[in-house]
């Protein structure tokens, strides 16, 4: 194990092996990376990870990689030799976890399973996130982002119901995946460190980081026998509640929930006659006037100069937002005050701007971020510093395509 190295670091003394690809594992092991946690990517030789190849690029290098993989060190190896298993088996020995994302049953058959690895570091805690996970009838199955958010359920109720369901924006199954399984590594580590506990296997499938956070999705049906349909912007816990076009053809976010919250909104409205309304007296009843409430508002909204808008919703301490893109991101005065956004130098294509290192911590300042690594950037430090090998091994496994 690596010892706490002095600084501010919350995570400093921990060392993880990023055996992983594309976004659910390696992410997981950038959420280590931004607070201090020494993360060695390792990747196969002259291909690298596949992120590394899917753009957008700027002067040849790729802006994804850039994000994910920044505070990361990367080594190549060949973990399918003899040579390249044993090299790993001695990083793993000096390792506190590892965590991979391939189909179920690859490491096992490079000879590299859990088993193997624990005879090598009874300490180590292995994070395995998969599309299905390691065990059931369709733990061999391929699975990335959207067949997750299929099988999980949630893609089935996004969309309107007249149309097909619709994907969500970014790649919520690997995101979520990842700060699931970034939490469960967590939760091992600290098990083992502070009540004696020894390594353990995780195995995390991402459709049930999917089935985790659909609410009320799975008891809603298994007593009530409700089926939940797509419902477009609509959603049970608002009334009202919609995406609303405004004066100046922007789109505006606002739900009411609590009838402390719909009092107000009445209140800045100027609508007395929905709060003497007795339709209108609970949620469940408002739920069930949702479209003409809806209507009401919409048009209440459109009809309002933005400005004078804003300030009403904010006098009645109302929640709303407009729907920004990123343009709008980028300039946004609360992102800038909070530093939501940050600049990473890169030598080769000059500063990247991205998210900063989330969340923000009392005591513990933000260190710089290191830009995502050259493939084999660290191959020298790595294999040498810390395996001390000798220059003349590592050319020479290099040279064999083990390195």
């Amino acid at each position: 194990m690596t010892s706490a190295a002095p600084g501010p670091h919350l995570l400093s003394g921990l060392r993880i092996l990023d055996l992983g690809t594309m976004v659910a594992g390696p992410v997981a092991c950038t959420l280590f990376a931004d607070f201090g946690a020494e993360v060695i990517k390792v990747e196969v030789p002259k291909r690298g990870d596949t992120v590394r190849d899917l753009g957008p690029f700027v002067d040849g290098k790729c802006l994804y990689w850039s994000v994910e993989a920044r505070n990361k060190k990367s080594v190549t190896l060949d973990l399918r030799v003899p040579e390249g298993k044993e090299l790993l088996l001695q990083l793993i020995e000096q390792a506190d976890a590892v965590v991979e994302n391939f189909r179920p049953g690859t490491l096992e058959k490079w000879g590299l399973g859990y088993d193997v690895m624990k005879a090598r570091n009874p300490k180590l805690v292995l994070l395995r996130i998969s599309g299905f996970g390691q065990t059931g009838p369709y733990r061999e199955r391929a699975g990335y982002d959207r067949i997750a958010l299929a099988f999980g359920g949630l893609m089935g109720i996004t969309g309107y119901a007249d149309r097909p369901p619709v994907r969500i924006g970014t790649s919520i199954a690997d995101y979520q995946s990842a700060i699931l399984g970034a939490f469960s590594l967590m939760m091992a580590i600290y098990h083992r460190d502070m009540h004696g506990g020894e390594g353990q296997e995780i195995d995390l499938a991402m459709y049930e980081s999917i089935i985790r956070f659909t609410e009320v999705l799975v008891p809603a049906y298994d007593r009530m026998g409700t089926v939940r349909e797509r419902r477009g912007n609509k959603h049970f816990a608002a009334a009202p509640g919609e995406h609303f076009k405004t004066s100046d053809d922007r789109y505006l976010i606002l739900t009411i929930s609590a009838d402390a919250g719909f009092q107000r909104l009445a209140t800045v409205m100027g609508r007395d006659d929905w709060l003497a309304d007795p339709r209108l007296t609970t949620h469940e009843k408002r739920w069930e006037h949702v479209d003409e409430l809806n209507a009401d508002l919409a048009a209440w909204i459109e009809a309002e100069p933005v400005d004078e808008l804003c300030r009403k919703l904010d006098d009645g301490k109302l929640a709303y937002s407009f729907i920004y893109s990123i343009e709008d991101i980028m300039k946004d005065p609360h992102y800038q005050a909070r530093g939501t956004i940050t600049s990473v130098p890169d030598d080769k294509i000059g500063p990247v701007r991205m998210a900063g290192v989330i969340p923000k911590f009392s005591t513990t300042p933000e260190q710089p971020i290191a830009c995502a690594p050259d493939l084999g950037q660290h191959n020298n430090e790595v294999y040498g510093g810390l395996l001390g090998l000798p220059p003349e091994r590592i050319a020479a496994l290099s040279k064999a395509g083990v390195l």
